[in-house]
């Protein structure tokens, strides 16, 4: 007799061993229908596990946290199955689940092609169709080599070899096909129905380009077809929003070779920088920090001290002068330390608050580079806060609620937070790090804030929370980030003077709303899709006449509106009115005012908006009313 426990606390006897699928059946035949997996005793498994002891079961069905993985994972042996039946030789190498979907490496004589993806796609529904059977076998090390070698599955072999002998390892057989695989997997492939194929690329053996060129075909999976075509309507819009394409539509900035992972700034682009920048700054001004600046090289010594230099090193740049090797610094948090040194600091002077737009390199590799989103120097409104143990609550939770202003402001209301814990590679010991996420977590509870925990993906000197912000087409970015840190203080020798005349090391907390500069706009770009608000546009309104008459009356306006602050340009060029709306509609400018005899007379603008709206005519101070209420901020 074995006794089986739900999740729901009841238990289920049986007098003999049963698979999961068996449970499922004992429940109903509509969850036996329904079900991909089980979790036995908290560990995934295949729906034709057998259990042979008491256990808990929790089923996997498409509703669970873990049946997308499960699904995508078996999408892709679905794909390498389809693959053989067309290109027979064609030999499978690696296809893990990545995000959004999955992807296989194959050796063939050719490389695969985009033409050839619907073809492998339709072959991949008839599969599904056959309702294959998918089962798990096991075999030594040396028994697997033996059975891929004899399939000419040479690659495969390969990998197997690099195993530990004395490791049993798990085979997955669908049909004819088979590969080396950890699973679990759904149990038959009639269970894979919302996929699709997305592209191909070159990918070396074992990523090195001294191997083989493999093709790597990608494809992605979901639970259902809604879901399936979501994502796919996703990629069609963040491919009309990149903000590479619209940032040469409305010449914003450029890139080039000369200077990878940089951005050349145009008056365009520099303009909504200055106005992100100058938002950011009011932001420090209302929230009691002062503005600082910082060298930009400093000696590689203070990095060793700070702890760059063991944990961070290589996505730094470095030059060498007079027998000294300086770096350029990744982070602002070690200048400001530096200025915080300076001169005795007492606890009455904690909380110490400190924001800079600080410039900063790190050495990315090539192929994360994109466009403005992925850069090589990139600047952060860097704010750090020097404060005691007690104050840690009340400064997280005050960020909290500015970051959450912050981010409405620019037109993201959906925010996730989450809590970044301790990497595998770090400093200081378990105790200081467990000081430090309790803070955090304290911190958060106190401002009311849910969170999900992310074990590994702290900084090496912190824990951290960050703000996951949700764009207009459902994508997510990590923007923002607060991290508490113990350590570096303590390693650049930052102290303040108790109330007890006792020398103590303050708390840093390194905190950050929009992160960097260059990305944030990027993102907002594409969550506006290049239409920006009219307090964000570079040009707010365009000013042109309907002849060469009114050209005085145009400068008049256009100097109005100037020197009210706005930022507005005016037109003159002999073409028609229409060619000149549909021109400065396309720049995506907020407001056209069109002026001709009746408006030079009243003193007033006809006001048409980019989205085709015709305001009527008003007059200049009624318009410049309307700019005021929708630029102030």
């Amino acid at each position: 007799m074995i006794e089986i426990t739900l999740p729901d606390g009841s238990k289920k006897p049986f007098e003999h061993p049963v698979t999961v699928q068996d449970v499922a059946a004992s429940i109903g035949a509509g969850l036996a229908k329904a079900t991909l997996a089980g979790k036995v005793d908290g560990k995934l498994v295949d729906a034709s596990f057998p259990i042979e002891h008491d256990a808990s079961l929790q089923i996997v069905t498409e509703k669970s946290p873990e049946a997308l993985e499960i699904l995508r994972h078996s999408t892709a042996h679905l794909m390498g199955q389809a693959v053989q039946r067309l290109f027979p030789g064609a030999q499978v190498t690696i296809g893990p689940v990545i995000d959004n979907g999955f992807y296989y490496d194959f050796a063939y004589e050719r490389p695969f092609t985009p033409e050839d993806l619907p073809k492998i796609e339709a072959e991949m529904h008839k599969i599904v169709a056959e309702q294959l059977p998918v089962t798990r076998s096991v075999k030594s090390r040396d028994d697997a080599v033996a059975f891929f070698r004899g399939l000419g599955e040479n690659y495969k072999a390969e990998i197997i070899e690099g195993i530990p002998a004395d490791q049993d390892l798990s085979l997955y057989s669908q049909g004819e096909f088979t590969d080396l695989c950890r699973g679990p997997h759904v149990p038959n492939t009639g269970k894979l129905h919302s996929f699709k194929l997305m592209k191909v690329a070159g990918a070396y053996w074992r990523g090195d380009s001294s191997n083989a060129m493999l093709s790597r075909i990608y494809g992605t999976a979901w639970l259902n077809d809604k879901d399936l075509k979501a994502y796919l309507f996703q990629l069609e819009e963040a491919e009309k929003r990149d903000h590479r394409k619209i940032g040469k539509q409305l010449d914003l900035f450029h890139q080039q070779e000369e200077s990878p992972g940089m951005v050349f700034w145009h008056p365009n682009g520099w303009a909504i920088w200055q106005q992100v920048e100058q938002y950011m700054r009011g932001v420090y001004r209302s929230s009691g920090y002062q503005e600082v600046r910082c060298p930009m090289v400093l000696d590689v010594s203070l990095w060793k001290k700070s702890g760059h230099w063991d944990n961070y090193k290589e996505n730094m740049f470095f030059t060498e002068s007079e027998k000294h090797t300086f770096a350029l610094r990744p982070m602002n948090c070690p200048g400001h330390v530096q200025i915080f040194n300076e001169g005795l600091r007492s606890y009455r002077d904690l909380p110490l608050r400190y924001g800079e737009f600080g410039g900063c390199h790190r050495n990315e590799p090539s192929g994360a580079l994109h466009g403005i989103m992925r850069v090589r120097a990139f600047t952060q409104d860097d704010g750090h806060i020097f404060c005691t143990p007690e104050q840690i609550e009340p400064e997280v939770t005050a960020f909290h609620r500015q970051a959450m202003q912050v981010y409405a402001d620019f037109g993201f209301d959906r925010i996730e937070v989450a809590l970044a814990l301790r990497p595998d590679q770090r400093i200081g010991d378990d105790a200081v790090w467990d000081r430090a996420e309790a803070a955090l977590r304290g911190a958060l509870a106190a401002a009311g804030v849910t969170w999900t925990e992310l074990p590994g993906e702290g900084a090496f000197y912190g824990p951290k929370i960050e703000y996951h912000m949700r764009d207009s087409i459902g994508r997510d970015w990590q923007v923002g980030t607060m991290q508490v840190d113990f350590m570096m203080p303590e390693r650049l020798g930052a102290e303040y003077v108790d109330e007890h005349s006792q020398k103590q090391h303050p708390v840093m907390l390194h905190r950050a709303i929009v992160g960097s500069m260059e990305r944030f706009i990027g993102i907002l770009i594409e969550h506006h899709a290049g239409l920006l608000p009219t307090w964000l546009a570079p040009v707010q309104a365009m000013v042109f006449s309907i002849t060469d008459a009114q050209a005085g009356y145009v400068r008049e306006v256009t100097q109005a509106l100037v020197d009210k602050g706005f930022r507005v340009q005016s037109d003159l060029r002999n073409e028609k009115v229409g060619y000149k709306i549909r021109e400065h509609t396309m720049q995506k400018v907020p407001y056209l005012l069109v002026v001709g005899d009746r408006e030079k007379e009243t003193g007033a603008v006809s006001v048409r908006t980019r989205s085709g709206e015709d305001l009527g005519s008003m007059p200049l101070a009624d318009f410049i009313g309307r700019l005021e209420t929708e630029t102030r901020r």
